[in-house]
This record gives C-alpha cells, structure tokens and sequence, in this order.
C-alpha cells in the first residue's frame, strides 16, 4: 500500500493533542521530544518524525525538545551527536535552549533504581546473558522466575552499590525489574534495568560503570523533561506496558505514548543496523554516500530540506505500516527543483563537433536563460565556436524510426544557436567508433529558429570544446533492485539485491563555462538530463565533480495522472 492522498488533513495524533487541550489535560502545555539514540547518521525514516514532533510542538503553541538518549557508550560517538545537530538545522527546526541528553539524568536514574529496589520492586540478578534468555522463555512458553529473584531488598541495595562502585566485572549482574515471567509480552518478563559496562561515556567520562537500559532511561527522561505526548514508531507499541509500569510505579509525571507507522521505502533499507552494514562492508562510501536514505546522503546528492518536508506531509502519519513508493521522494525534489534550478548545459558522453563552414578564429557569445518560466533569475553568455561537443546518445549513423537527433545528412537544431547538418563521419580506423562529425550551419537560423519558415524535430544540447569546463559526473540510481530488499524470504543476505549500477561516473565530461566557481552543494538543471548537483566533498573549483540528483523523468507524476482519471 502506498499513501497518495496530498492534502492536508488533520491526523489522528493531532486529534488525541486537540482532545487533550480541549480537557484541559497536562495544563493545555504540549511538550513533544525528537529523541534520536547517537549511534549513526539519521535517515529519511528519522526526517519524518522530526518533521511530525517539530510540526505539532509548532501548530500547538508548545515546544519541542532535542534529546540523546546516551545510555550505551559502546555505540555512541561525538560525531553522531553532531551530524545529528546539523541535519535537524538543515531540515529547518530549531530546539532553541531545550537540548538534552539522557545521561544528564543519570544520578536521577540511579535513585529511581535504588528505590524500585526499595519498594521490591527490582532485584540484583546474577544469571549471565545466555542463561537470562533461557529463562526468558518463548513466544509460546512462560519464563521462569530467576533463583536470583527472591534477593532480601539489603542484599539487592548492597549489590547495586557495590556494581556502581566497580567491584564486579561486565556481565556479572544485572539490575532488572520484577514483574512477571510469565506475561505474555515479553517486555514485561524481570527486563534488564542496569548493566556493568566499563566504557567511557563521550559526555560522563569514566563517572560511570553501569549504565540504565534504553527502555528504563527514555521513559524517564520524558517524564523528568515534562513531555506531554510521547510520540514514537509502531515497534514500540509493545514496550508501552513497560513504559506505563515503570511511571506508574515510580508515581512520576506520566507522558502519554502514541505509536505511529514508520516509513518504510520502496528500494531502500531503514534498519540502522543495515546501514551500519553497508558503510563498514564498503558497499557504500560512507554515512553521507548520495546512495544512502541518510539526510546528510540526500544532502550531498542534490534534495533540498523542503522537498523532505513536503514527502514528509505528503505520506501523512498513519498507524498501520505501508511501503511508500521511491517515486513520491523522486517527484518531490523534481517539484521543488524545477522551480528552483538554473538550466545549463553539460555533455556527458562528448562527442566532437566540426562546423566547417564556421570561421575558424570566430567566437559568438549567445544568450540562454537560467530559467524558461522566470526571468529574475537572469541569462548567461553561452560562448560558441567551431568546434563544438555534443552527446554521444544524440547521433546514430543508423538511425531507427522515430529518432529525431541528428544523423548523416539531418539537420537538427543547437539551443540558443543554430541549424547544423551532418555531412561526414569520422571513425577510428582500428576499432570503427565515430570520434567526430563534420557538419555546416545555417547562419541564418542564430537563436534556433528558421527565417523561412523550416522545422526540425531535434534539439540538442552542446558545449563549446574550447570554452568547456572538464568535470566528473556521477549517475547514481536507487542502491538496490528489489522493491523490498530488507524482507527478501529468498535471499538471506539483504546485500544480495544491491544495484550494480547504483554509481556511473564519468570522467570525460564538458560543462559550459558559467559553471566556473560553482559552490559546493548548489543545484541546477543539465538540460535535458536531469537535476545535479556540486559535491560538497570532493567537488573545488579546479575539479568540479556534479552529482545527479534526479533523472526529467517523473514517473510518480504519471501514476497521480493516471489515478485522477
């Protein structure tokens, strides 16, 4: 199932808020919370909860909070935080002075553990890991009670203190909640609350040696922080019994949990540990590969934070999971860069061009546009001379039906300049491929257009050799070829339906000269062969590396074309 419908409506979120408000309920505040853990780069499935917790702290006069939930130091790295920060700016949001982070409320959380411990309510448990997931149980089989369970409240105490003190090795206890092992969710089994790890924590340093479990520490941390909606993906509907117990049992302030469908995209995978797979396999580049779903990866590849935002809008929060077509991600960025996006022009594939009835030390600057629709964004001089290049793909020696590009004896029209007709083809001797054309122009026909009233059917677009700026080009296209890679029941290794062609770089390439000095990360059109932009990493003005963005063809356009009739 793919969401279509773009217009705005209210979602069922947003009508639990206006219930809320409306009751008067949490004193009419709205406090939502954005709470990525720091272990990796976010990705597209991330930009939509930003969007949806950032958009209702906005539309209901409330705030939203920034938080880390910082809880295992094995994974976490200042550099996540930070790529973290940037990519929520660059979206468009701003947490003004409500940044956090979970470890701030570790001395908090460790006298909330202590009084569970207090109340019976949580005990020291000295099973190690394997033994714990044996007495677990299964889906269809009750857990059984741990001999560790019926601990005295003093000698739990003295175990804790004597964990967060240093004296036990990693692996050796665990502090863990008494519930019930034979619940049938299997959240609510005795879960971990504590675990010895002696790693340095990137904020807390070496203060620590053991540190509280996710579920324990988000719940908290919403409550200390007063958020009013806890609004999370759909795999935590599970884990909200054990979010409520540990609230109700700690009698603090009490945020209410609302679980939402994740996005889930067509030929991409969103699991982080998925990701983390494909960067330390090298089978991409790293977090900020344009192949990547990452939002430092869609930068770097061309999106702009709008296009994201209005995807975002357009799949609307549900609460049942669908797949949602690539091609709604693909027409949003075209929507949005077509209006933004100056049109140039840039050969891929050269192929070179001899006008020879064009004076040899001859140089005409022509006028093109930088947008058909809108003039503010001004002109450029468009240099041309005798030797031109054009694209390889724009010229056949044998010609099928319904080409209109140019061929022996044709004549085509060069935007912004003239007629020309292909009178000679030159091959490699030894391997018989066209290195170049001989062709004679019309002058007659300067801007494109015939005095006397002839048409031709193609238009192509060109470079002039001498004035054109060599640059790298990268075709990148969707990073695997099965619509679901992640749920392949076939191929037990996700990595299998990757793309060999998901990167195409050209090396060759000819780029007008206006393109001299193109920022890192600014986009435009090549005419005629799609969005692009400058890599903002590998990409200097001596070296201009382009990336493509988006292909001119649109086909989720087509699908609403097609619908509305």
């Amino acid at each position: 199932m793919t969401t279509t419908d773009s217009s705005p409506s209210r979602d069922f979120i947003r009508n639990i808020i206006a219930k809320d408000l409306k009751a008067n309920k949490n004193e009419c505040r709205v406090v939502t919370r954005f709470p990525p853990e720091p272990n990796g780069y976010l990705h597209i499935g991330h930009a939509k909860s930003i969007c949806l917790n950032f958009d209702i702290a906005a539309e209901f006069g409330g705030v939203c909070n920034l938080r880390f939930d910082d809880t295992n130091p094995s994974k976490e790295e200042v550099e996540y935080v930070e790529s973290i920060k940037s990519d929520v700016r660059w979206l468009g949001f701003d947490w003004y002075n409500m940044l956090f982070y979970a470890s701030d409320y570790f001395d908090q959380m460790c006298r909330y553990a202590v009084q569970l411990i207090k109340d019976g309510k949580a005990y020291v448990c000295s099973l190690n890991t394997e033994e714990i997931r044996e007495y677990r149980g299964t889906l269809t089989k009750p857990g059984k009670d741990s001999p560790y369970r019926k601990r005295s409240v003093e000698e739990n105490l003295d175990l804790f203190e004597r964990m967060r003190a240093g004296e036990f090795e990693d692996g050796s206890h665990v502090l863990r909640a008494k519930i019930d092992m034979a619940s049938p969710n299997m959240n609510m089994r005795d879960p971990t609350i504590y675990r010895i790890r002696r790693v340095a924590h990137h904020r807390t340093g070496n203060k620590w040696c053991i540190y509280p479990m996710y579920d324990f520490a988000h719940c908290l941390s919403d409550s200390i922080e007063g958020i009013t909606h806890s609004i999370c993906t759909l795999e935590f509907e599970d884990n909200r019994p054990l979010y409520d117990w540990f609230l109700d049992r700690l009698n603090v302030l009490h945020p209410q949990q609302i679980e939402f469908a994740r996005l889930n995209l067509s030929y991409t995978v969103l699991s982080k540990r998925k990701l983390v797979q494909l960067v330390e396999q090298g089978h991409v580049t790293g977090w900020d590969d344009p192949r990547m779903p990452t939002v430092s990866g869609l930068r770097r590849r061309g999106y702009t934070p709008e296009s994201i935002r209005d995807f975002c809008e357009r799949i609307g929060v549900a609460k049942r999971d669908s797949m949602v077509d690539i091609a709604l991600l693909e027409h949003c960025i075209r929507e949005d860069l077509n209006e933004k996006s100056p049109r140039v022009m840039g050969v891929l594939r050269p192929l070179r061009v001899v006008i020879d009835n064009y004076p040899e030390d001859q140089v005409e600057e022509l006028e093109g546009p930088y947008h058909p629709e809108d003039q503010g964004m001004g002109s450029r001089k468009l240099p041309f001379s005798r030797e031109l290049y054009i694209e390889r793909d724009d010229f056949r020696e044998d010609p099928p039906k319904k080409y209109f590009r140019l061929a022996p004896g044709r004549e085509v029209r060069l935007r912004y300049a003239y007629y020309i007709r292909c009178e000679e083809v030159v091959k490699d001797e030894q391997t018989g491929e066209v290195v170049e054309l001989h062709c004679t122009y019309d002058p007659k026909t300067r801007g494109g257009w015939s005095s006397d009233g002839r048409k031709v059917k193609g238009t192509l677009h060109w470079v002039s050799a001498p004035h054109a700026l060599k640059a790298e080009v990268r075709l990148y296209d969707r990073l695997f070829e099965k619509a679901n890679p992640g749920d392949q029941k076939d191929v037990p290794d996700f990595t299998a339906c990757l793309n060999p062609r998901s990167l195409e770089a050209l090396t060759s390439c000819r780029v007008e000269p206006s393109l001299a000095g193109a920022a890192p990360g600014s986009r435009c059109q090549f005419e005629r062969l799609g969005y692009f932009c400058v890599d903002s990493v590998d990409s200097y003005p001596e070296a201009l590396v382009f990336n493509r963005t988006v292909t001119l063809r649109d086909s989720w356009a087509k699908i609403e074309k097609k619908a509305k009739k």
